[in-house]
């Protein structure tokens, strides 16, 4: 376990390519200030140099949140230069929150608002807690999501329910949110970390390059025309052909044996 002022990054002892970033402000409902934002950058950028990383989930600590986005209460009185430096701080998170070369699953263990609910949309799947509720507030105080609120969910769920969200400030329940394909599965509190591995086992044993470049395509491939998109999926596809590990992984099934991944 490593621990920031913050976060907490733990790895999984069941899972080897497991690891779980904590969010750790409980007193503030996780709330997310500069401080976090930096914890965030040094520990994902520490992250994405792991060899041994498969599969990476976002949560937050406590029962009531797993992040409610910025923390208004850091933000009384900033300046505008301020807020704008901070804002970068934000974007930049997300930014590499989308950008992690493997899976990133958000457990969404309470309130997901605001900010809080665009970190989760950044992650690749979530799964919520059966009582959590979600929500875009930011109308309600004269803003805007800012750090990709407004594009990630109109790219998950139909426009006019996300802008219903967006416009009205309403929070929805997990499973509303799980009807209308915000996410992936709704889930027991009680039970949610263990639900949450055994969500990401089966990816978590797989290929390295072939889950890093499955999220490669998706995410190049969902931006541009079809034409373009099968020629990004062609070159994905010949990272994989190349690499020692399909080899290995057709040497495995014939042998009737679990891979011994080695990620070239």
């Amino acid at each position: 376990m490593k621990k920031w002022d913050t976060i907490i990054l733990e790895k999984n002892d069941r899972l080897k390519g497991a690891y779980i970033i904590t969010l750790d402000r409980p007193g503030s409902m996780n709330a997310l200030n500069t401080q976090m934002g930096y914890d965030l950058i040094e520990c994902l950028k520490m992250l994405k140099k792991q060899n041994d990383c498969r599969v990476l989930t976002l949560t937050g600590s406590g029962e009531k949140a797993f992040c409610v986005g910025a923390d208004l209460k850091e933000r009384n009185g900033m300046t505008k230069e301020d807020w704008k430096n901070q804002h970068d701080i934000f974007e930049e998170v997300t930014l590499l929150i989308r950008e992690f070369p493997f899976p990133v699953l958000a457990l969404i263990n309470g309130y997901a608002l605001g900010g809080g609910l665009e970190i989760a949309l950044s992650c690749d799947m979530r799964i919520a807690a059966s009582h959590v509720k979600l929500g875009f507030p930011e109308v309600k105080i004269g803003i805007m999501p800012g750090i990709g609120g407004t594009q990630l969910l109109t790219r998950l769920v139909p426009i006019g329910l996300a802008k219903e969200l967006l416009f009205s400030g309403k929070q929805i329940s997990a499973q509303e949110a799980e009807k209308m394909g915000l996410i992936n599965k709704v889930i027991s509190f009680n039970n949610a970390l263990e639900e949450a591995l055994s969500f990401v086992e089966s990816m978590e044993k797989n290929a390295p390059i072939s889950l890093q470049q499955i999220k490669t395509a998706i995410n190049a491939g969902s931006q541009v025309d079809l034409t373009t998109a099968l020629k990004i999926e062609l070159q994905a596809y010949y990272k994989c052909a190349d690499s020692e590990d399909r080899l290995e992984g057709i040497q495995a099934f014939n042998e009737k044996r679990e891979p011994a991944w080695q990620g070239k």
